[in-house]
């Protein structure tokens, strides 16, 4: 079994630009997001059962989730964020853990999961849990600029997400993500190096009792 950390993190506080410098170092990044968008895409997976749960509405033409429509009617309807989830996060899992398991080659692998506290048995499914953190007027701007909703909506996410201080009291490791891009590619580097050690001592074990 591979030694796999956890990366999440509130909206907004920059994990997809974390897991992208330690993919820079070899590491295997497995993001559910991007699983996501596979199973949502056009001719995507999770796509015909979406179809008959919420119909045509929020189908776009091409066959693809129209992710502005389902965004409408997931805060309209709350019940309908969970009708969701039911569909999609099964199918997240079960791709992400083979993929996490098929990743043999890399040191260790960095496993993205935004709602990672949030979904059940966190703690089975990663050895290690690390936290981007920066303040929460800062994740409010990143998102309003990069996506151009409004403070209310980035609001109305957040709210849907754990609390920075449950993500900070279940973290193993905490990424400060306010200090610019030198500052965390540092950080980064370091806590490369640990993962490096935690992951050979795993290696080290399993060739120990595998030899018993």
């Amino acid at each position: 079994m591979n030694f796999v950390v956890g990366l999440t993190g509130g909206i907004g506080s920059g994990k997809s630009t974390v897991a992208e410098l330690f993919a820079v170092l070899g590491v295997r990044v497995v993001d559910t997001d991007v699983i996501a968008h596979e199973l949502t895409g056009s001719q995507g997976a999770a796509m015909p059962e979406i179809a008959a749960v919420f119909g045509d509405s929020v189908v776009l033409a091409g066959g693809g989730l129209d992710r502005a429509a389902m965004r409408r009617l997931v805060f309209s309807d709350p019940s309908a964020r969970a009708r969701l989830q039911d569909i999609l996060h099964p199918m997240i899992r079960r791709q992400s853990e083979a993929r996490c398991l098929s990743a043999s080659r890399a040191p260790y692998v960095l496993l993205v999961v935004p709602l990672l506290l949030e979904s059940g048995g966190y703690r089975q499914r990663v050895d290690r849990i690390l936290v981007v953190d920066c303040d929460e007027a800062v994740q409010i701007s990143r998102v309003m600029t990069r996506s151009g909703l409004t403070e209310i909506e980035v609001r109305a996410i957040m709210a849907t997400q754990a609390s920075r201080a449950e993500r900070l009291a279940a973290a193993d490791d905490v990424l400060e993500n306010a200090q610019g891009l030198d500052n965390l590619r540092a950080r980064i580097g370091a806590l490369h190096q640990r993962y490096l050690e935690l992951a050979g001592a795993r290696l080290d074990a399993n060739i120990l009792n595998a030899d018993r």
